[in-house]
């Protein structure tokens, strides 16, 4: 009874921190509610987000204030053709005064790195950092060094450009437990955010002034400790899961793999991923059991990136999107 007394407190401690969060993320940040859900499902969880989305839409800024709101170190790498995997993992330097090589740790030591544009790097570096990513340990001169604890990738795709870009393939987009697409914002928010940002002001700086941005405005307070995230990806664990709910998510990683426009189906990645996230995602919700609605509301982020239709579907102007849906509306029979 006592145990189950200490296990509601701690849950009711974690509902009101990811409110605190999300409240701290919405104070510069306009819109994006289920963008920084999804990131907190994979801080929660352990996993790795991939955005997808045109730029100026604020995927650095929601970053930086997600990372300030819960203390954690954040690092920012703008991918280029010309980055190396040592500008990302580190490097051996030699220092001159004791004829000895020394280890400098690259910006992937960290608590929170925004991968910007990962697709304008060469397939060398982004394969670094995936595995990376997947083993959660780098190795820098014959020395191995684990990477710090939480870590979580945001790695961004501008999916319109495509000149200088090299498309992540899909044995490396398995690696991401999730893939969202952003879109623009609603023409309220963007009234919201042109509002907020014309009251910025300026910032006096030495003998001169400097306009101030979003980043200006981020309260460097933290809102909670590391202490209070580790009870909440404790807190995912004690989320009840159904045998129903895992026979759904089985059904529906399964109908990729054999789905007639279908070329290659979802991993069992996809299913893990479904499951960790439906679990963060009913937390976040105030539940503390899953239920059919997160896997409808994940299914896209979790298992679109994992698909790829056949010759024969692209043919016929269907998208991947359709596809998933159908399946979806299928399933949502069988639930109903």
């Amino acid at each position: 009874m006592a145990v189950e007394q200490d296990r509601e407190a701690v849950t009711k401690g974690t509902i009101q921190f990811i409110e605190a969060i999300r409240e701290r993320v919405g104070q510069v940040v306009v819109g994006q509610e289920v963008v920084v859900e999804r990131l907190l499902i994979a801080l929660f969880t352990g996993g790795h987000v991939l955005l997808q989305g045109v730029p100026g839409i604020a995927k650095t800024l929601l970053a930086s204030a997600l990372s300030r709101a819960i203390d954690l170190d954040f690092s920012r790498v703008q991918f280029t053709i010309d980055l190396l995997p040592a500008d990302i993992l580190g490097s051996e330097i030699l220092d001159q005064r004791v004829n000895e090589f020394k280890v400098k740790k690259g910006p992937i030591f960290t608590n929170l790195l925004l991968a910007d544009e990962i697709n304008r790097a060469a397939p060398k570096v982004q394969g670094a950092l995936l595995e990376a990513m997947q083993e959660r340990k780098v190795t820098i001169g014959g020395e191995t060094f684990t990477l710090p604890a939480p870590f979580l990738v945001i790695a961004t795709q501008n999916p319109i450009e495509q000149a200088g870009t090299f498309e992540l393939p899909e044995a490396q987009l398995d690696r991401f437990m999730l893939c969202h697409r952003l879109d623009y914002p609603s023409p309220s928010q963007e009234k919201e955010i042109l509002r907020r940002n014309a009251s910025l002001g300026v910032r006096r700086s030495d003998r001169g002034a400097i306009a101030q941005t979003e980043f200006d405005i981020i309260d460097h307070e933290p809102v909670g400790s590391s202490e209070q995230l580790i009870q909440a990806m404790e807190a995912v664990h004690h989320v009840h899961v159904s045998e129903t709910f895992i026979d759904h998510v089985v059904a529906i990683i399964n109908r990729t793999r054999s789905h007639p426009n279908i070329e290659l189906g979802a991993s069992p990645r996809a299913g893990i991923a479904l499951i960790k996230a439906s679990r963060a995602r009913a937390l976040i919700q105030g539940r503390d059991y899953v239920v059919p609605d997160d896997l409808f509301a994940l299914a896209e982020d979790a298992i679109l990136h994992r698909i790829r239709l056949n010759y024969e579907a692209l043919a016929d102007g269907l998208s991947g999107v359709q596809v998933l849906q159908s399946l979806l509306n299928d399933l949502g029979a069988l639930v109903d």
